[in-house]
């Protein structure tokens, strides 16, 4: 048996002066156990974007996938090299827009992290410096007055081009240099700095790892983790530091990142005790030097990110999220002195969102981690992490099974991380698991099961609902939907027996599906779903709302209006409805994709002896010189189908080949480049700005059979069987990727005579069994607050005529479904809202109340029904003769009546 024990937190609760005294943002603030926002434990998810790699009018798109896939907030390098590559001369246009950037992410409903350097790596060129910057006479990255002079001068050009956005209603964090180890002085040097160019947010942070000497209280460390790296030599083996990331622990400190720029070994250190854990660089991919090229798999990546959770994380962040492209000649190289050859162009990152905008299998994955954070983080944050009685000897263990737990001694949930790369783990055989709280103690599953390699599981333990308590369960949680009757989301672990114990019954198999489990007590109601772990993989979760199902990339903005890119016929999307307690078919609309096979026509055929390696720096081979590739190379012309050039179409170009190096040019100018590694290639033509009349050409290098090179198993298996050299381009296709869209709601007409509701408990489109065919007055308050524990009463007691705190005529079935309700009208003109402050003190005035993300019902205050706007939706409302809401509302807080034909109203379903 396996046991463990919830263990307290270890030290006081602390309160830092950032995020508390000074820069202080109003609803937000910084303990030594999390970030609290609106009076909340909030776990932020951060991912990188680098807006000057990316086309400034693919800045909403990637946007909008990133929120799809969870991220809350955005961080980005500001690369100076990128901004001034020449002194007195700084660029804000176009991809340089910093400010935009900021301005479309806040519209978006994302956060910003500016991690503003000056020195920033990043795998650029100088490490972000420019040339005329990394070649002064001066000491770089000190205090040394003549560099401070040139920061100073940086800094006040970045202020001056935010214009006041950089302030701490607008940004959360602002990340100070990067790997800097032993300078606390100098960083705050740097925050001084960039207070004086205007620049400040709530929180100030600093990359922590390699045992870096930050200033206490005045910047948060901040750790990372890779799975993998390409910075180690091609023919070294797995690194420890690489290994143990796949593990639980509560060492953050990671004495690999960033290890081939320094000149000594790093050492670690424990956690501040005056922060939480928090990271800004967990893998979201890896980068790929000439030398080494791994690629990690979508497992992988989540299989970090979840142990991150396990052991205590405040804070998820991800290094790359989203691809994208050099500038030309602002990569890291050899030749300027940097120990890696990188693409001069391509820096995809096998990240998330690749360098095309096209979705990686990492999505789905990070996306699952990233649901269960919004739904269930704000317990999570205030759990502390204990670790197992038995726990692996060291990073070779591979036959003691990884598994902790984060609870607060009165619920929690339990992490299984079972799978690493490179070395095989065995199925684990007879798992069981004893769990002890403060005054409870949990066994599970009811028997034994094996744990196959592959596994990631948090299990919720002890986990009330509203009042129904699952006391364990063998799937993760993913999600909670709100609804009449809220629903807890779950999902299978393939290969893993789905066991639920609730409320201290015996504990009851359950057959994963799309069909909802209802659970009750008698006076409470709960519906669990179990997802095949098929359909966790295509799960979608919008705004914490919504549960959608679709193997089609899908994209939302602030709206929650639902995008979808396919290159079938249509995308198939399903939305679950937790009222029907069924998934439909959500609307899309939209043209129909194309695709086509590209003929390849051979120019100039490769040399027929390429060279096994083309120089070295240190003990890293070199990436082939310009004039050596382009004498070396294969030229190929893809001709493609007149529609590819439609920038409508977004032509999606894809290219699977084998070789060493590989460009594609249009035109004659290399739009991007490629270190092979395996895997498919994937080149936005819009991007390229291919036009109708461009020439495509493909220029590929062969790999010489001796080429010392690293690269996945798979591909130096393939390198390993070729004849000499490998070179071979096994496919070329053109897809046009189609954007469908959910189409925005419209009010339907008002009805010109008496209307039956709809019913919240029928499929039809008016209530089977009205409770009264006239006006009905509000319900009491004690029967308002019963309804408001689970959302509806009518889930937990027998049909029976009720009435609408509103006024209007309600379902003996159903009750008025807040989910289905118009909130009301907002105020008494098209331009101006009612606050949901005031709302909420109407509503409880009146005595109603509703379960969190709920709509509940309100009367309307009198004034021309063209006049009324909804406060959700922003749609015009309908209603007949009505009061005054705040005289509604005084006379009920007065215990006067209201009239029953002064409170008469018609409500639609809303839009939100």
């Amino acid at each position: 048996m396996l046991a463990i024990r919830s263990r307290p937190w270890p030290a006081p609760q602390w309160a830092p002066r950032m995020g508390n005294d000074e820069d202080v943002r109003p609803g937000l603030s910084l303990t030594s156990r999390f970030l609290r926002r609106d009076g909340q434990p909030w776990i932020p998810i951060s991912g990188e974007l680098h807006y000057s790699r990316v086309p400034r009018e693919r800045w909403d798109q990637r946007l909008r996938l990133m929120r799809s896939g969870g991220i809350t907030v955005v961080s980005s390098y500001v690369p100076w090299i990128h901004h001034v590559p020449r002194r007195g001369a700084p660029r804000f246009e176009g991809n340089l827009d910093v400010a935009a950037f900021v301005d479309l992410c806040r519209a978006t409903g994302m956060e910003v992290v500016l991690r503003i350097g000056p020195w920033v790596h990043g795998e650029l060129r100088n490490g972000g410096f420019p040339d005329w910057v990394q070649q002064a006479p001066l000491v770089h990255r000190s205090d040394d007055p003549a560099y401070l002079e040139l920061v100073g001068e940086w800094f006040g050009q970045l202020g001056a081009a935010l214009a006041g956005r950089c302030t701490p209603a607008n940004v959360l964090a602002i990340q100070l240099d990067n790997e800097l180890y032993d300078q606390p002085g100098h960083l705050l040097t740097l925050k001084r700095l960039a207070r004086e160019a205007g620049m400040s947010a709530p929180l100030w942070t600093a990359t922590a790892w390699g045992g870096a000497q930050l200033p206490a209280e005045q910047i948060m460390p901040l750790y990372g983790g890779y799975g993998d790296g390409f910075w180690v030599d091609a023919d070294a083996p797995w690194d420890p530091s690489f290994r143990e990331h796949f593990f639980f622990s509560h060492t953050w400190d990671d004495p690999g990142i960033g290890a081939d720029l320094r000149t000594e070994t790093a050492s670690t250190h424990e956690v501040s005790e005056l922060f939480p854990p928090a990271t800004c660089e967990l893998g979201g991919g890896m980068a790929t030097a000439y030398h080494r090229r791994p690629r990690p798999s979508a497992l992988d990546i989540a299989a970090v990110a979840h142990c991150k959770i396990g052991n205590g994380s405040a804070w998820q962040g991800y290094y790359m999220y989203s691809g994208g492209t050099n500038p030309p000649g602002t990569q890291e190289s050899h030749a300027t002195g940097y120990p890696n050859d990188m693409p001069e162009l391509s820096y995809d990152f096998h990240a998330p969102i690749g360098e095309a905008g096209a979705l990686s299998p990492t999505h789905a994955g990070l996306r699952r981690q990233h649901a269960f954070l919004a739904a269930f983080g704000s317990r999570l944050a205030d759990m502390p992490s204990s670790l197992p009685q038995v726990r692996p000897e060291g990073v070779d263990d591979t036959t003691t099974l990884r598994w902790a737990l984060r609870s607060d001694g009165g619920s929690g949930f339990l992490f299984l991380a079972w799978h690493q790369p490179h070395v095989t783990l065995p199925t684990y055989q007879g798992a069981q698991f004893q769990v002890t709280l403060e005054t409870e103690q949990f066994l599970l599953p009811s028997k034994p099961v094996d744990i196959p390699a592959g596994t990631l599981a948090r299990w919720p333990i002890a986990l009330d609902v509203q009042g129904v308590r699952i006391d364990w369960a063998t799937a993760s949680a993913l999600t909670l939907l709100p609804g009449p009757v809220p629903t807890v989301v779950l999902c299978a672990e393939p290969g893993i027996p789905v066991e639920l114990a609730v409320a201290g019954q015996a504990p009851q198999a359950v057959q994963p599906g799309r069909e909802p489990l209802r659970l009750s007590d008698g006076s409470r109601v709960l519906d669990v779903l179990v997802l095949s772990a098929t359909d966790a993989d295509a799960a979608w979760v919008e705004g914490g709302r919504r549960l959608l199902l679709s193997d089609d990339d899908l994209a939302w903005g602030a709206d929650g209006r639902v995008t979808a890119r396919t290159t079938r016929p249509a995308p198939d999307v399903r939305v679950y409805d937790p009222v029907r307690r069924e998934f439909r078919p959500l609307p899309l609309q939209g043209d129909a994709p194309a695709a086509a096979d590209v003929p390849v026509t051979l120019h100039r055929p490769a040399h027929h002896a390429v060279p096994a390696i083309y120089g070295k720096r240190d003990t890293r081979q070199s990436a082939p010189s310009t004039a050596a590739f382009d004498e070396l190379a294969a030229i190929c012309e893809l001709q493609l189908p007149a529609w590819a050039a439609d920038p409508d179409r977004d032509a999606l170009l894809r290219i699977d080949w084998a070789g060493d190096v590989a460009q594609l040019r249009v035109d004659g100018r290399t739009v991007t480049d490629r270190f092979w590694d395996g895997s498919a290639w994937l080149v936005s033509l819009r991007d390229a700005d291919y036009r109708p009349t461009s020439t495509l050409t493909l220029h590929v290098l062969p790999l010489s059979a001796d080429s010392p090179v690293h690269l996945p198993a798979d591909a130096a298996e393939r390198a390993a069987g070729s004849r000499g050299q490998l070179l071979a381009i096994d496919a070329v296709r053109v897809e046009a990727q189609r954007t469908w869209r959910e189409p925005t709601p419209r009010p339907r007409p008002a009805p010109r005579g008496p209307t039956r509701p709809r019913c919240a408990a029928s499929s039809t489109s008016t209530c089977p069994d009205p409770a009264s065919t006239g006006t009905s007055t509000a319900t009491s308050p004690s029967t308002s607050a019963a309804a408001s524990t689970a959302g509806s009463s009518s889930a937990r007691t027998p049909p029976s005529p009720t009435r609408a705190a509103s006024g209007s005529t309600s379902c003996r079935r159903c009750e008025p479904s807040p989910s289905r309700t118009c909130a009301g009208p907002a105020a008494a003109s098209p331009t101006s809202t009612t606050g949901a402050t005031g709302s909420a003190r109407a509503r409880n005035a009146r005595g109603w109340s509703t379960a969190t993300g709920a709509t509940s019902w309100r009367t309307t205050a009198s004034a021309p029904t063209s006049s009324w706007r909804c406060a959700n939706c922003s749609a015009p409302s309908r209603t007949s003769r009505s009061t005054s809401a705040a005289a509604a509302s005084a006379r009920q807080a007065s215990g006067r009546s209201t009239s029953p034909a002064a409170t008469t109203a018609r409500w639609r379903r809303c839009a939100a």
